[in-house]
């Protein structure tokens, strides 16, 4: 067998597949760019390009709402994100406890929390308690959910430690308190990090279900705008609250990336004067 074939999962196509995988592919892009067409031509035949519609853009008032709906949004993700990970560090902690009715009590809580609806949970929340106080039904929500699945994050962090750094620290006498901050987490943190961070990224999207119960975050606030604006600009409104998201996303990821390269540095230096 050649190192090529050796190389790769499957067969190496012969010139007839390479033709059909070449005729797939060029039939999938016209279709991709014929349905692209289409709706760009539906939307320009509804006016969604012309330039009179970018003109509440320029009012004070929207640009002002605008800032409104990120500070809302920024607000509702900080309380939930740390929500979210205070009750993931509790939730996984019940599961690891060596108490069989905490460890069941756990379980059954995320088991719960991770396949309710975000949606309904937080439009219950907000029908039930938070009728007055739209912000507390969004963040209670998000928190409930993201919060069980940082407990599965975190639990199964700590799982993938070796065992042996476990037995180790409980042969020199360490209490399972002490194990778990001491050895166990510590070591564990850069593993779980990017999935943690990959968490909070989707928590940040996620706020914009508080548009169903009339919290004032970005989405509501592009929906306000589409509603008071003439010609219900849409498209515009789209092309600009989208980039607010992606740039709120892309700063989260950024500093998650900064933290691990903090912490790996950090590593480092203590492993080089250790030695």
């Amino acid at each position: 067998m050649s190192v090529r074939s050796a190389s790769v999962l499957y067969d190496v196509p012969g010139p007839r597949a390479r033709r059909r995988y070449l005729v797939a592919g060029v039939l999938g892009t016209l279709g991709i760019a014929g349905l692209l067409w289409w709706v760009v031509a539906t939307l320009a035949d509804q006016g969604q390009f012309d330039g009179a519609l970018w003109e509440s853009f320029e009012y004070n008032t929207v640009q002002q709402r605008i800032l409104d709906g990120v500070l809302a949004t920024l607000k509702a993700f900080g309380l939930a994100a740390a929500g979210s990970l205070l009750l993931g560090v509790l939730l996984a902690a019940g599961r690891l406890s060596d108490h069989r009715p905490v460890r069941a009590v756990s379980t059954a809580v995320v088991q719960f929390f991770r396949a309710m609806p975000l949606v309904i949970m937080i439009f219950a929340l907000y029908q039930a308690v938070f009728t007055a106080e739209p912000m507390w039904g969004l963040v209670v929500g998000l928190t409930l959910y993201n919060g069980a699945v940082q407990a599965e994050i975190i639990r199964s962090g700590i799982n993938a430690v070796p065992r042996g750094q476990g037995e180790a620290a409980y042969a020199l006498g360490l209490r399972k308190t002490q194990v778990m901050s001491l050895v166990l987490v510590p070591q564990s943190v850069r593993a779980m990090l990017p999935a943690i961070i990959g968490q909070l990224v989707v928590t940040l999207k996620d706020t914009s279900l508080g548009y169903i119960i009339t919290y004032p975050e970005l989405l509501f606030v592009g929906k306000w705008i589409a509603s008071n604006s003439d010609g219900y600009p849409y498209i515009p409104v789209v092309l600009v609250i989208t980039p607010i998201y992606i740039a709120m996303c892309l700063a989260l990821s950024g500093l998650a990336r900064w933290i691990e390269s903090r912490g790996r540095r950090g590593a480092n230096r203590r492993g080089a004067s250790a030695a």
